[in-house]
């Protein structure tokens, strides 16, 4: 009834005053058109727009650098490797100073420090070339100033590696950051802090850029030196050696393929205090404890044993896990515990020297993995400490005597072409859950180096990410040999842990040298 008083009204308003409402309503009409119109073109325009972006993306990201295989494989939701490395310096840097020698010297070494990591639209990473303040990258955490030394060192320094180890990057910056730790420790007067994304390279990828920005600290003009690398294996002159080592090196393949294939699943180690077996052990808080070696005493043990400085500390772990077993009352004799070495493998491209692979520069990712079962006994106390040497040194030997390391790098490649870089990562953590420990190392400077004019009194470093309850990094520099062990907060005692190391060492050199070693520091 309402609508029909309405239309009469309308009609009698019609009526009256004709023509002027039917041009009103005729204008209405046209501006509602042109209205309609006009959002119709907007629409269109923007789904044009949108398209060409859409198009000019794909063209970008198709020019776009991807990551390496490797480098995909470890960085992703399911493992995300990150580096920390610790320069502990006499003069600290400021915040101002630090920017400066970024921007002068670190990041223009490769353009990676330049762009972040992005996924284009079939799932690949690549690296894309952002706008980014330097400033941004650089953190500079601030902690009452009336500590003493050893409680900036023991607990804020600690506490504060531990808070970021597994803190992600912003995704729309380069994927590392710079911390200055300015507090004086019972190192050094300032701490400078690195930390990156593994997918930007290894540590030899890192060393190898920092040789440029590296100086002797004695004197800047003449070149830093590098120890020199000697081979493992033994050279065959005979045919019969030959024939033998191939033979050898066939059925070795075999065997550590199917330790590859099956360890994960059915060949786990024993449980113990050294593997808590907790879930989402990569992202556990950690302790990190260091302990130094005299470079010059660790070669003294291995030119008595003929062995190699690898051979040495892989030994001096073996038996410094026993005693830590031990002394936890925990000791049941022969326990199965295995090591996952990280083995360069630049040195398989003929290199003769490490100083010649690092001036090559060769950035990226170029390392695998070695499983190594260390030595155990049932008679810890009676046993003779050479022989975990010894026998570190046959495993170490019989391993690098087989190509499983070259079919395992074929094989994560296949499982990346079949279900991404997830199926790799997740072969990768399964083996290092059901493993004890991981154990990596880097060769330093023979001298005494500085960074932006500011001596270096020692560095170390750590890898974040790994499922294991401790993880072993060992770092050369000067005439000494670092070893720091990155372990589950809570579970191990890095006290403890590091009183064995020393004993350890203690007992294989007396035995080997004759005499007690110097102090440690």
């Amino acid at each position: 009834e309402t609508d029909k008083c309405c239309t009469y009204g309308v009609q009698i308003f019609t009526t009256r005053y004709g023509w002027e409402l039917g041009r009103l309503l005729s204008n209405i009409t046209y501006l509602k058109a042109v209205i309609a119109r006009e959002e119709n073109e907007k629409l269109e325009k923007g789904r044009r727009v949108e398209k060409k972006t859409e198009k000019a993306r794909m063209v970008d990201y198709s020019m776009l650098p991807p990551l390496s295989p490797l480098g995909q494989y470890i960085n992703n939701p399911v493992m995300t490797y990150h580096i920390i490395g610790v320069y502990e310096l006499e003069i600290p840097f400021d915040k101002p100073q630090a920017v400066q020698f970024l921007e002068d010297g670190f990041i223009p070494i490769n353009k990676r420090f330049s762009s972040a990591i992005v996924i284009d639209e079939k799932g690949v990473q690549r690296w894309k070339k952002v706008e980014y303040r330097t400033e941004d990258l650089v953190i500079v955490p601030t902690f009452p100033s009336n500590l003493t030394a050893e409680e900036y060192d023991d607990k804020k320094l600690e506490e504060y590696i531990s808070d970021i180890y597994t803190e992600p990057f912003p995704e729309e910056l380069p994927p590392w950051q710079v911390h200055l730790f300015n507090y004086p420790t019972s190192n050094a007067a300032g701490i400078m802090v690195f930390k990156l994304a593994h997918a930007l390279g290894d540590g030899y990828s890192f060393m190898g850029g920092l040789l440029t920005l590296f100086k002797r600290a004695d004197d800047p003009a003449i070149p830093l030196r590098f120890p020199t690398a000697s081979s493992r294996l033994p050279r065959l002159v005979s045919n019969y050696s030959r024939v033998s080592n191939l033979v050898y090196r066939c059925v070795n393949t075999f065997t550590d393929l199917t330790k590859v294939l099956l360890g994960p699943y059915l060949m786990e180690d024993d449980d113990s205090v050294l593997r808590s077996k907790a879930p989402l052990l990569e992202y556990a808080p950690v302790n990190i404890s260091s302990v130094t070696f005299s470079l010059d005493q660790i070669r003294k043990v291995k030119d008595k044993v003929g062995a190699t400085v690898n051979d040495v500390t892989t030994g001096i772990v073996a038996y410094a896990m026993q005693l830590y077993i031990k002394r936890k009352g925990k000791y049941t004799g022969e326990t199965r515990s295995t090591a996952l070495v990280v083995l360069n493998l630049r040195m398989l491209r003929g290199f003769k020297t490490l100083e010649e692979m690092l001036k090559a520069n060769i950035w990226g990712n170029h390392f695998g993995f070695l499983s190594i079962t260390l030595p155990s006994f049932k008679d810890v106390d009676n046993v003779d400490p050479l022989e975990y040497i010894a026998k570190s040194k046959s495993e170490m030997r019989r391993k690098l005597n087989s190509m499983a390391t070259y079919f395992t790098g074929k094989l994560l490649y296949l499982l990346g072409s079949l279900k991404g870089p997830e199926g790799p990562a997740e072969l990768i953590m399964a083996t290092g859950r059901s493993t004890t420990m991981t154990i990596t190392n880097m060769i330093g400077p023979v001298e005494k180096a500085s960074i932006g004019g500011r001596p270096l009194k020692s560095f170390y470093f750590c890898v974040s990410g790994v499922p294991q309850s401790m993880l072993f990094t060992m770092v050369s520099y000067a005439g000494t040999l670092r070893l720091t062990v990155a372990t589950e907060k809570g579970f191990i005692d890095p006290k403890l842990l590091i009183s064995c190391l020393k004993e350890a060492f203690t007992k294989i050199y007396v035995a080997a040298v004759g005499e007690h070693p110097v102090i440690f520091y």
